[in-house]
């Protein structure tokens, strides 16, 4: 089951912040279709926020097709993300644990790595290969 998890310094709202994490967990194959959601009052009250909030985001992944609302039951997935790759990542994921611990051995902290990741992430996939139009590069040539 998902536990949600906040970060308060995010400029994403509360709602959304749930949503992702949801979209995330069913992306990296942690939630399956048939998965249950958290109760609304259960997430409101571990996370300390208004039950509507809860509802807000359960229902934005109705929306999106991706959660389905069952009366007396409670919310249910029923589509995932996860795409062909995912066979791959459990192997990715070692890898990247066994990174990030170097770098956490190296000083770095959480929001340094956070950094690297993001800054190396966006200049990698917004590079377009010679002769490629697939990534949207910004460079207009």
């Amino acid at each position: 089951m998902i536990e949600f998890v906040l970060d308060g310094r995010s400029r994403v709202a509360t709602y959304m912040q749930l949503v992702l994490q949801v979209k995330q967990a069913l992306r990296v194959g942690l939630a399956q279709p048939g998965d249950r959601l958290p109760k609304v009052r259960d997430v409101a009250q571990s996370l300390a926020i208004n039950p509507n909030t809860v509802l807000k985001a359960y229902r934005e992944l109705e929306l999106e097709g991706l959660a389905e609302g069952r009366p007396g039951v409670g919310t249910f997935l029923v589509r995932t993300l996860a795409g062909p790759s995912l066979a791959n990542q459990a192997e990715l994921r070692d890898e990247l644990v066994t990174w990030l611990r170097k770098a956490q051995a190296a000083g770095l902290t959480r929001e340094d790595i956070t950094a690297l990741i993001d800054t190396t992430t966006r200049a990698t996939f917004d590079r377009t290969p010679p002769g490629d139009g697939r990534h949207g590069s910004r460079h207009t040539g």
